[in-house]
Parts: structure tokens; C-alpha cells; sequence
């Protein structure tokens, strides 16, 4: 579907018309799991049943904001799809570059009445709210699975679920690498926006950093949004110009920072996907997301007849090293033997729950204690996705 967008675009406008009409409503409710028992039809008589007949496949549809081979943050949820797309009794639709606007919604809609999905994977943050909830209202028996977005019980639908990585874990781990390997003290973090899982990354980068060289100092450069090439490369550029000799980023393609650092002569560390074949020289390891393993995951449940709406699929799963969500990239020629081993420690003590991140006696950049001694969070805490400061050595305000 994607590889063909001006045919996805006529889909839409047939959508546009049947909301000018007021008939988007009236549509078929399509099959949830793959269980052989139909559900309940729906109250009009002549709607059909929200389930299909065993054996038939489960399409599922992806929806990125970006291109899916933008090295970045949809480039690794295209390649998730794809692994699962080779699954039995599965097929995988995707569109790709579908901005964070009703827009995604005509998508979503499309993809349910005319290419028959009941599950649906809109993995950009803004498709959330009000988008995921507005569509999940009208579609009750489609599932909705978001990235990112927590779902809060008696609030949002029941047919809405929310995943995510802890891919701090592997940003603490880069942090090590760029720890050992700088020069200056000096390191960059270029981020799009100061939301929650943004400042996580910031900070477990900084702290893992600071594990193995207590005189680190992380500069941050928040551009504004989530793919700005332009500012991406100006703050790039404006830390090498200060000292800064290791940079990494969040921001949904970190293509532009990776090239320029390689061209500026500094190292870097990746984000999403692997980024080494663009910087050959600098590139020293990245925290790299796995969705191929919760997406097996989920289409185990799917089919196994398990939904969210009957409590037999959790409306929220996280999971990091230990539950195979994440993985880093593998060690760049720079790279010493120490910063080896320590990464590979850090990594087993994440695995295990030895090594806790967010330990207690915590001050964030200000000076405010945030964690107070004898407070730990781990990994699972829900006040760490309430994140809303900058650890100690950051340099840089959430304010910028």
C-alpha cells in the first residue's frame, strides 16, 4: 500500500466523501482475534459479526510519520513489520509519512474498511491524543496498539494498548561507550522535543556516561519537533565548534547528525536503528529498538483469540533488556577494550535488575534533589514517565 500513494491518496478522498455524507459511521465492524467463536453482532441487523471465520488472516496496519527508511525511529518499526509480515497467517499494511493530523485518521479508517484490519499499530507520538482515542470510539472492535502513549484505565477506550521499549537502558550503555572514548568531557545530545521518554534517554545517557568518567558534561540542544534536518545540523555543528567530541540525538531520523559529526571529525552514538554505515570512522555503538519481538507477541495473542477489550491482552507492556525489546549496536573500530567490558556489564546488571538507573540521593540540574536518598526507581516505576528534568551535568534547560 505504501509503495503506492497516489492510490492511497484516492482512498482517502472516498473517505473525505463519506464524512461529508455522515455515512463513515455506518461501516463493517471486522473480526478481532482469530478465534473460531464469533462475537456478539452489533445491534443493527443487518451489521455483520465482529469476528471471522477460523483460518483467516490477520491484517494488521502500520502507519509511520516518516519515511520507513529514514535510518531512525520509523526505519525500526518498518523493519519490525516486516519480520512479523513473513508470520503465517498474518498480513502486514503500512503507510508511510502521514503527519500527526486528522489526516492519520483518515488512514486508520481506510485501512479498516477497505483493506479489512482489526489491528492497528500508529506508532508516532501525536497520533495519540486525540487521534488513536477519537478512532478507537468509533471503531470499537478494532484494537489500537500505540507507541509511547500510556493508557490510563476509565479513561481511555479498552480497545486502546500501549508498548514501549526501555531504551534508556541501551542509552546508559552508549553513555559508558561515550564516556571511555571522549577526549574533551565534553558530550552532545541533540533532542526534538522535552517530553518524558526524551529526558529519560537525556539523562541515562549522561548517568551512564558519568559511571565510568565523573567529569562529563552532556550540552542539549531541543530543535522542536521531530525531524528539522536544517537545526539538526546547526546544533551538530555548533557543538563541535564548543569542544563537544561524542554526539547523539533523539530525533526520528538521526541520519543528518550521524553524517555531520563523521564530517566534523567527532564521534557519535546512534538511536532507533543502526546508523554505522554513515559514520564509518565515528560511529561507536546506538541504542537500537527490537519491536519484532512484542509485534511476535502480540500476533501470538491475536490469534490465540485474546483481545484488549476481554482483559487477555494488557493494555500496557514495557520491557527492555531483559524481555528482548532492545539491543545495541555493535562496537565501532574506535571503541577501546574497557569501554567494551564496561558496556557489557552495565548490560548484564540491566538484564538481571542489578543495576538500577535512577538511584536515590538524585539532583537534577538545578541542584533540586529529585529522587531523595533511600528512594529508588526502577524501571517499571510510573513516576519515571512523568519524567520532567535534566540530570546533574547537563548542560541546558527544558525551557530552551
Amino acid at each position: 500500500m505504501s509503495s503506492n500513494r497516489p492510490l492511497f491518496i484516492a482512498r482517502r478522498q472516498v473517505i473525505r466523501g463519506l464524512l461529508a455524507t455522515g455515512a463513515f459511521g455506518v461501516t463493517s465492524r471486522f473480526w478481532v482475534g482469530c478465534s473460531s467463536t464469533p462475537e456478539k453482532p452489533e445491534a443493527s441487523s443487518g451489521s455483520p459479526t465482529a469476528s471471522a471465520p477460523a483460518g483467516k488472516e490477520l491484517v494488521m496496519g502500520f502507519i509511520f510519520v516518516g519515511p520507513k527508511d529514514d535510518y531512525g525511529y520509523n526505519q525500526a518499526h518498518y523493519e519490525g513489520e516486516q519480520v512479523i509480515a513473513k508470520l503465517p497467517g498474518v498480513k502486514a499494511i503500512e503507510q508511510a509519512q502521514v503527519p500527526e493530523t486528522k489526516e492519520v485518521q483518515e488512514v486508520m479508517g481506510s485501512m479498516v474498511d477497505q483493506d479489512n484490519a482489526t489491528v492497528l499499530f500508529p506508532t508516532s507520538f501525536g497520533y495519540f491524543d486525540p487521534h488513536i482515542l477519537q478512532m478507537a470510539v468509533k471503531y470499537p472492535n478494532i484494537q489500537f496498539f500505540h507507541c509511547g502513549g500510556l493508557y490510563t484505565e476509565g479513561k481511555h477506550p479498552k480497545n486502546v494498548g500501549s508498548y514501549f521499549a526501555y531504551i534508556d537502558e541501551a542509552q546508559y550503555v552508549s553513555g559508558i561507550v561515550a564516556g571511555h572514548t571522549t577526549k574533551t568531557n565534553k558530550l552532545g545530545f541533540i533532542a526534538a522535543k522535552p517530553i518524558p521518554q526524551v529526558l529519560r534517554n537525556i539523562n541515562a545517557y549522561t548517568l551512564g556516561a558519568k559511571s565510568v568518567n565523573p567529569k562529563i558534561t552532556t550540552q542539549v540542544v531541543f530543535t522542536g519537533d521531530w525531524s528539522l534536518p536544517v537545526k539538526e545540523a546547526e546544533a551538530t555543528n555548533s557543538m563541535a565548534d564548543q569542544g563537544v567530541d561524542v554526539v547523539t540525538c533523539h530525533v526520528d531520523s538521526p541520519k543528518v547528525v550521524m553524517e555531520t559529526a563523521e564530517k566534523r571529525g567527532i564521534y557519535c552514538t546512534g538511536y532507533h536503528a543502526n546508523q554505522a554505515k554513515l559514520a564509518p570512522k565515528g560511529y561507536l555503538t546506538g541504542a537500537e529498538w527490537d519491536w519484532s519481538k512484542i509485534y511476535s507477541e502480540y500476533i501470538s495473542l491475536v490469534q490465540g483469540g485474546k483481545t484488549l477489550m476481554d482483559g487477555g491482552i494488557p493494555h500496557i507492556v514495557r520491557g527492555g533488556y531483559k524481555e528482548g525489546y532492545i539491543k545495541n549496536s555493535d562496537y565501532g573500530p574506535a571503541v577501546g577494550e574497557k569501554a567494551k567490558q564496561d558496556a557489557e556489564a552495565a548490560k548484564t546488571k540491566l538484564k538481571d535488575s542489578s543495576l538500577i538507573i535512577y538511584k536515590g540521593g538524585l539532583k537534577d540540574n538545578t541542584g533540586k534533589v529529585v529522587i531523595p536518598a533511600g528512594k529508588d526507581y526502577k524501571q517499571q516505576d510510573p513516576e519515571l514517565e512523568k519524567m520532567d528534568w535534566l540530570v546533574e551535568g547537563v548542560m541546558g534547560s527544558i525551557k530552551s
